[in-house]
C-alpha cells in the first residue's frame, strides 16, 4: 500500500507545469506536495525535508534533472529516495544516461493521470 500522505517533491522550471503534476497527483489522493524551480533549489528542500518521492523534469536552469538525480543517489542521506522523471525527451536511447543516473522509472509528456499512477505503483511496489 503507498502512502497518500507521503511527501513529494515536484521539480520543474515552469510553474503551470509543477501545477498540473501537482493537480493529477491530487487526483490520484496524493495532497501532501510541495515544488521546487529547479535542481539547486530542489537539493536544498531535499537535505531539509523529510520528502519520500521526488518528480523531476529533466530540462531546467542551474541544476538540470539528470545531475539533480546525480546529487540525489550521492547523498547518503537522500540515496534511496524514489524519483520519477516526467520530460518531453521520452525515447528509449535518450534515457539512458537518467537510467544509469539511478532514476526509478520515467514518463513521456503528454501524459495521462493512469499513466503516471501506474509509474507510481509500479516505482513503490
Amino acid at each position: 500500500m503507498i502512502d497518500p500522505n507521503m511527501k513529494i517533491l515536484i521539480v520543474d522550471d515552469f510553474a503551470a507545469m509543477r501545477s498540473i503534476v501537482k493537480s493529477a497527483l491530487n487526483t490520484l489522493g496524493y495532497k501532501n506536495t510541495d515544488d521546487a524551480q529547479d535542481g539547486t533549489a530542489a537539493l536544498a528542500k531535499l537535505k531539509s525535508g523529510s520528502y519520500q518521492f521526488v518528480v523531476t523534469d529533466w530540462n531546467m536552469p542551474n541544476m538540470n534533472g539528470l545531475d539533480l538525480i546525480k546529487a540525489i543517489r550521492s547523498e547518503p542521506s537522500l540515496k534511496k529516495l524514489r524519483i520519477l522523471m516526467i520530460t518531453t525527451l521520452g525515447e528509449p536511447a535518450k534515457m539512458v544516461p537518467v537510467i544509469q543516473a539511478g532514476v526509478n522509472s520515467y514518463l513521456k509528456k503528454p501524459y495521462t493521470i493512469d499513466e503516471l499512477k501506474t509509474k507510481i505503483e509500479q516505482i513503490f511496489a
